[in-house]
């Protein structure tokens, strides 16, 4: 897929215009072809910390005058990045622009050393969404409502394009695959090179046969409450371990977690989290696959809220003390905005949604399913538009 066709292609180009663009996400999921490709349309130049030439040019402070755009691959690694970045910036900002990717987390506060605060637009690259592999292009002046209206033309082949990204996943390497075979392999090398180098660079850690054991065992508590409890008694380790290993895996987006959402209507969960895979072919069982693609998708659609418009939004679901669960809710402005159930097949509104759409204020609502066929607009339940919906149609319309 071109990069010019990645959603995040667009706002990325406008905004080194202005400022410096930190562009963060996991390992292989499209960095390095998007910031090539803005090379060769802006005239740029390309540094990856990770080669020993652009390495030594780097520490040198050797950047060629005549290339308008510098980018820097990798420069996380580099233990001072911060500083020497801020330096570079106040220095040469005036007649340069700066894209800066990382496979970690760009943490810009959590290690000391000089803020950029003011000097940079964060944006966050996703393996492949579904509109992405469609072609279908969401602009970034779209508003956020007119995306859930779910009035667009659902094209060719989505079905076909979904039924691929539930199997092989939407890391471009192996949904591009030709065969379920390659697809395996790719998974198989990318979690070991996920734990013995991204994890060791990251983190000190002795005990890597242990953190590879907790990520293998991990697919398993997809669909159901994270606990670190647990998971401490199947290693046989520490809670600290556990809670600080998971923290990683956050850290390098090869996890995330979703904390639960309690209105005071409603007799919520308070500190059960939900843990979801960016890779979410990851996990076997069919019904839990497919809740973490959705989720991806709905974590995809924050941080395009957050990046591109500049609004705070939070990725919640809803559990009560009495076993009720909503999948996945979005908090725009800290309001309960989008709420979603998923299901793989069509079925009548969950009692659980209707719950908690009676008791929270939220402006949109869909039960989702894989395999459904129905698209019915339901009657307002309190302030909510209530749709149930195939998920070809729900996820092509997501940025």
């Amino acid at each position: 897929m071109p990069a010019t066709l990645r959603t995040a292609y667009d706002p990325v180009a406008s905004d080194l215009r202005s400022k410096m663009v930190l562009l963060a996400g996991p390992r292989q999921c499209g960095k390095t072809t998007l910031a090539q490709e803005l090379v060769q349309q802006q005239r740029g130049a390309y540094f990856n910390y990770d080669v020993a030439a652009d390495r030594q040019s780097l520490r040198a402070g050797d950047l060629p005058e005549d290339k308008r755009l510098w980018v820097f691959d990798e420069l996380h690694k580099l233990r001072t990045w911060r500083n020497w970045l801020k330096g570079i910036y106040d220095l040469h900002h005036a007649h340069h622009s700066m894209l800066v990717t990382g496979s970690a987390r760009l943490d810009l506060y959590g290690r000391g050393g000089d803020s950029l605060q003011g000097r940079y637009f964060r944006h966050r690259l996703h393996p492949f969404t579904l509109s992405e592999v469609l072609g279908r292009r969401v602009s970034a002046e779209q508003a956020p409502d007119s995306l859930v209206a779910m009035e667009h033309e659902v094209p060719a082949g989505t079905a076909e394009a979904l039924a691929a990204m539930l199997a092989r996943g939407s890391f471009p390497e192996p949904f591009l695959a030709r065969g379920a075979t390659a697809a395996k392999r790719w998974r198989l090398s990318y979690a070991s090179l996920l734990v013995r180098e991204e994890v060791r660079d990251l983190e000190r850690l002795r005990d890597l046969d242990r953190v590879e054991l907790l990520y293998d065992r991990l697919p398993d508590t997809v669909g159901s409450v994270l606990s670190l409890n647990a998971l401490r008694e199947d290693l046989e380790v520490s809670f600290d371990a556990v809670r600080r290993w998971v923290g990683i895996f956050d850290a390098l987006y090869a996890t995330f977690r979703v904390a639960p959402y309690g209105p005071p209507r409603i007799k919520a969960v308070k500190k059960e989290q939900k843990l979801y895979f960016w890779d979410f072919a990851r996990v076997e069982r069919e019904s839990a696959r497919f809740e973490n693609l959705v989720l991806f998708h709905l974590l995809r659609l924050c941080h395009w809220l957050e990046d591109v418009h500049g609004e705070r939004a939070e990725l919640r679901y809803m559990r009560d003390v009495h076993g009720r669960e909503v999948d996945a809710l979005i908090l725009r402005e800290k309001k309960p905005w989008l709420a979603v159930e998923v299901k793989l097949d069509d079925g009548p509104l969950d009692p659980s949604l209707r719950y908690l759409l009676e008791r929270a204020p939220v402006a949109h609502a869909f039960q989702v399913s894989l395999r459904g066929k129905k698209d019915v607009r339901l009657p307002k339940i309190g302030r909510s538009d209530v749709r149930l919906l195939p998920a070809a149609r729900f996820l092509s319309a997501l940025p």
